[in-house]
């Protein structure tokens, strides 16, 4: 018999103890008070996963130490479950250094062993896995207090489907330990003969450097965390300039169904001069941006000055109670110009009121031409105290004198600003807000964003979908599609475009936009599924659903409460798990999940935080606010959690958590998916865990339901439109 050992923390896979008369249940996520040590028990200190993926083979090297923090040697073996879709040919395991064999398992076999040890262990987990292959490797001891370097390697056949290239790493056995991951590293280096274009991870927030247009590196790093999902990457290779990927998803054939599309312009060719363009930088340097925050002010400025291209126009607006410009007009950009505007940054000082609404209209005043993409970054710290101080009328002012549809970027420092006056300010001027905590750098933001809007490539972007079947005219293929509007696609940035289709099947995709200063059209085939067979790609459905609550704010926030909004705010909270201010007492298990209208009428009461416009809670909602609207990932498979209306902080719920594409809530001792009818559950089907009835269940359905079979209590569950009731046995 093989029996899992205790406290396991197996990123890469599973160690397993192989004494017959040892029964050991897989380890928990710790939380609160850390348990005293068991007599057997690991802890991972570091996990470090390299691969190669050269046009959709992937060769996957994984290291990992660990220690046996028990009392007692264990003799232990390892087992790796199966990417899914991943044909994987050989796999080499070194323990210390030294060789030890690995046998490929064939799913019926592996479902056998997967049976056995949850039989045994009297322990549901090890069903996440439940109907995939495994690699098995033989026993090798693990003395009390050693440590253990485990390495191992294998070639893996990467699945694709149209352009994209999808590589999936099993990487949420780790929730299964006593601690913390001390460090995680992933690292990704793509190669492939075509040009790559979109380089993309819905589960984690990867970094993306591109050497050249046939290489790209993803990384991936984290400490002290337990991962809690499969690590996912895609890819796609395109010769056009633009290169343009849709993935759709469509769980019900009468519901409308979700897509993704992916869009990235090619990277400059060597020698090429990036596309000229005109930035304003309008600096606060009243009394309250004095000490640290103003030299960060003034590293900022450096920093896109350094980072200006030939051909670029540019100027400084310095301003407090009076408004100072470096020149009186934009400069063409220089080492002449340049070093004049170090010099005007070093002769800055704060002290003053603050007059925003004179900076922004002498900003965008000096603004005349719309055939080269405009940028306005606008720093402030605090409220405008001098001059109109009218939020409406500000905003008003700003969108009359931007006369060349320029970009406005906000940041708000600290949390004396007025959040939504910049929320307002940024959406009347197509760009976008962001917000600086007291104890964060301002140069750091400001590099950021700079090194991202800095290479534009195609700018006034409008995107288009068709059916290739005839439809109703004037009927868009898509609809509710964020973000609502693209302006400019830049170098080695993806856009990440999600939306609903009401038609399935074959359409076109249109963008539209200028590339260095001449209008081109690019057309992609697009396939919008009638029905998915299975959940590949159901994350596009969460990451929807998380923009979608983010606009709903955001309009809440700007125009005022509306019936209809809070109760879709309410319905998308409660079927995907998204908690926010304003809907954070779903997480009470004494809230009743299918009384819609009281949860809208909370829902509503709780909306007045918004109200609060400065302050850390107006500081706090903004900038939660704005992370749902921008969220690149579906939210992670564990505990939810959501900003403090009242505190810079996020708050854990633990009565809240998403499963594969199922959200579930505590009630009582029963956790119960978000899906599910007070009728339904009436009408639940009663299966014992540990039964033929449990395990038939796992297998019909596949991993998507064994996922939530995996639960340790009682759940009841959403199986294909009926409900289950899994029960440990009594």
């Amino acid at each position: 018999m093989t029996l899992f050992a205790p406290a396991i923390a197996m990123a890469q896979g599973l160690l397993v103890v192989t004494d017959a008369n040892q029964s050991v249940r897989l380890p928990r996520p710790n939380v609160g008070p850390v348990p005293r040590p068991e007599p057997g028990a690991y802890a991972i200190k570091e996990l470090d996963v390299r691969a190669r993926i050269v046009d959709q083979v992937a060769q996957v090297q994984v290291s990992q130490t660990f220690v046996n923090t028990g009392s007692t040697q264990l003799e232990a073996a390892f087992v790796f479950p199966l990417p899914y879709d991943g044909a994987i040919d050989r796999m080499t395991l070194l323990v210390d250094g030294k060789e030890h064999a690995a046998k490929l398992l064939d799913a019926a076999e592996a479902r056998r062993l997967y049976e056995e040890i949850v039989r045994k262990n009297r322990d549901p987990a090890l069903l996440e896995w439940y109907g995939t292959g495994m690699f098995k490797t033989t026993v090798f001891p693990i003395p009390a207090g050693a440590t253990r370097k485990v390495t191992l390697a294998y070639s893996q056949l990467c699945r694709r489907d149209h352009q994209a290239t999808d590589w999936l790493f099993p990487l949420s056995t780790a929730k299964y330990t006593a601690a913390p991951v001390e460090t995680l590293r992933i690292e990704a280096a793509i190669e492939s003969t075509g040009d790559i274009k979109n380089v993309y991870s819905p589960t984690q927030a990867i970094q993306i450097t591109r050497p050249d247009s046939h290489h790209a590196n993803a990384s991936y790093t984290a400490t002290n965390q337990v991962p809690t999902e499969d690590f996912r990457l895609f890819y796609d290779v395109d010769a056009q300039t633009l290169g343009t990927t849709v993935l759709s998803y469509r769980p019900e054939a009468d519901e409308e169904g979700y897509f993704l599309l992916l869009a990235s312009p090619a990277l400059p060719s060597d020698g090429s001069a990036p596309q000229a363009k005109t930035v304003v930088f309008v600096a606060d340097r009243s009394g309250s941006m004095s000490g640290e925050k103003i030299e960060q002010a003034k590293g900022a400025l450096r920093f896109v000055l350094n980072n200006l291209a030939e051909g670029d126009l540019f100027n400084i607006i310095a301003y407090d109670s009076t408004v100072e410009s470096f020149r009186p007009e934009l400069q063409r950009y220089s080492p002449e110009t340049r070093q004049a505007a170090l010099a005007f940054v070093d002769r800055l000082y704060s002290g003053g009121s603050t007059n925003i609404d004179a900076a922004l209209r002498t900003a965008l005043g000096q603004l005349t031409d719309s055939a080269r993409p405009s940028y306005v970054i606008f720093l402030t710290d605090g409220l405008p105290t001098e001059g109109e101080q009218n939020e409406s009328r500000i905003v008003a002012a700003a969108k009359q004198a931007n006369a060349v549809r320029a970009r406005l970027f906000a940041f708000g420092v600290g949390y004396d600003v007025n959040s939504r006056l910049l929320d307002r300010l940024t959406e009347a001027n197509f760009g976008q807000s962001q917000y600086v905590r007291p104890n964060e750098n301002i140069e750091a933001h400001v590099s950021k964003l700079y090194s991202r809007i800095g290479s534009p490539v195609m700018t006034d972007v409008e995107i288009q979908f068709a059916l290739d079947a005839s439809g109703p005219e004037n009927q868009s293929a898509v609809n509710r599609v964020y973000p609502r509007d693209v302006h400019d696609l830049f170098a080695g940035e993806p856009l990440v475009l999600v939306g609903r289709y009401r038609t399935p099947g074959a359409a076109k995709v249109t963008v539209r936009g200028s590339v260095g200063g001449k209008p081109q059209t690019f057309e992609y085939s697009a396939q919008l599924t009638e029905r998915s067979a299975d959940q590949t790609y159901a994350f596009v459905e969460k990451l929807w659903a998380v923009r979608r609550v983010g606009e709903i704010l955001d309009e809440i926030d700007l125009k005022g409460k509306n019936d209809e909004l809070v109760k879709e705010l309410v319905e998308l909270s409660t079927r995907h798990g998204i908690l926010t201010p304003y809907t954070a007492f779903l997480a009470d298990e004494r809230t009743n999940l299918h009384d819609v209208a009281q949860n809208a009428t909370e829902a509503r009461g709780r909306l007045d935080l918004l109200e609060r416009e400065s302050g850390v809670s107006g500081f706090s909602q903004r900038r939660a606010k704005l992370m749902l609207k921008n969220a690149a990932q579906a939210p992670a498979a564990a505990a939810a959690t959501f900003a403090d209306a009242d505190a810079d902080r996020q708050i854990t719920v633990e009565t809240v958590c998403n499963v594969g594409n199922q959200s579930f809530f505590r009630r009582g001792s029963r956790w119960v998916a978000s899906t599910l009818t007070a009728e339904a559950e009436k009408n639940a089907i009663r299966v014992v865990q540990f039964s033929r009835e449990y395990f038939d269940l796992a297998a019909q359905h596949g991993r998507a339901i064994s996922q939530c079979l995996a639960f340790d209590e009682p759940v009841l569950m959403d199986v294909a439109g009926q409900c289950y009731l899994i029960e440990p046995p009594k």
